[in-house]
């Protein structure tokens, strides 16, 4: 919060910025990761069964869309989350339990070369 209260960072979250509102259902990506979204090979569904893939590729776009207009290089992103995580994320069953891969915005933020770092001090794996 320091960085972006002095201007040297700003604030966005992709699903709100995909069109989900908050709160909201949780979410997880179900059978692969976001790059496996990214490629129409994996959804994000809600704990309630409702498919919110789109709006989680639609809010990755807009997020990637204000990096590069703000010329963003680096990004802090939240752990674990099926937009943000970098490296794990949730499996897909809704059990809390961890497996390989990143978010959405995560993955695509990677593939143009994006720096990533947790909220947690860790880097991009």
């Amino acid at each position: 919060m320091a960085l972006v209260r002095s201007g040297k960072a700003m604030s966005a979250c992709p699903e709100m910025l995909g069109g989900l509102g908050v709160p909201r259902d949780e979410s997880e990506i179900v059978l692969g990761d976001g790059s496996d979204v990214l490629q129409k090979r994996a959804k994000v569904l809600t704990i309630a069964g409702k498919d919110v893939t789109e709006n989680f590729v639609k809010g990755a776009g807009a997020f990637l869309e204000l990096a590069k207009t703000h010329k963003i290089t680096n990004a802090i992103l939240k752990s674990r989350s099926p937009s943000c995580g970098i490296g794990t994320i949730y499996d897909g069953s809704f059990s809390h339990s961890l497996k390989t891969g990143d978010g959405v915005t995560a993955a695509l933020l990677r593939m143009h070369g994006i720096k990533l770092f947790t909220e947690k001090g860790g880097t991009d794996a």
